[in-house]
């Protein structure tokens, strides 16, 4: 397991991507809008993980409702997992609770599913399945 990226809450793209270009000294590799989720998403590389900065483009987005509650910043952390089907059924084994019991489609057409932040010492936690080549899908809108 390795973390793969971790997931910044923004209230604004436009605003925040300037920021992350300066501290990264380069651009996205990539934005794209995931409409399952309401959000539109930047992705940075970080070494060998990304950041994911997050927009809301719906108030009813999980990602509004964080900002509205919390204010931006830190979201979640994902880790990388090589069979996610099979993480989640050996987890919620072990007592962890479950936000998805079945993947579902992310940013970057990636399989993903979330871990529930009370039995993970307060942090939402995201699982990826990790691809055979270890390179994110580059789709964007």
């Amino acid at each position: 397991m390795k973390i793969h990226h971790l997931g910044i809450a923004v209230e604004s793209l436009a605003a925040a991507v300037p920021v992350f270009e300066t501290l990264l000294g380069k651009g996205p590799e990539s934005e794209e809008a995931v409409a399952d989720q309401k959000v539109r998403v930047a992705l940075f590389g970080a070494g060998e993980s990304h950041i994911e900065l997050l927009e809301a483009t719906s108030p009813e987005s999980p990602i509004a409702k964080f900002v509205a509650k919390r204010g931006p910043g830190i979201h979640h952390l994902t880790l990388t997992v090589p069979d996610l089907p099979k993480a989640l059924a050996e987890l919620e084994a072990k007592g962890l609770k479950l936000i998805d019991r079945e993947p579902r489609i992310g940013a970057g057409n990636e399989r993903i599913a979330f871990l529930h932040p009370s039995s993970t010492a307060g942090v939402l936690i995201e699982l990826i399945e990790e691809r055979e080549s270890g390179a994110r899908s580059q789709e964007s809108e």
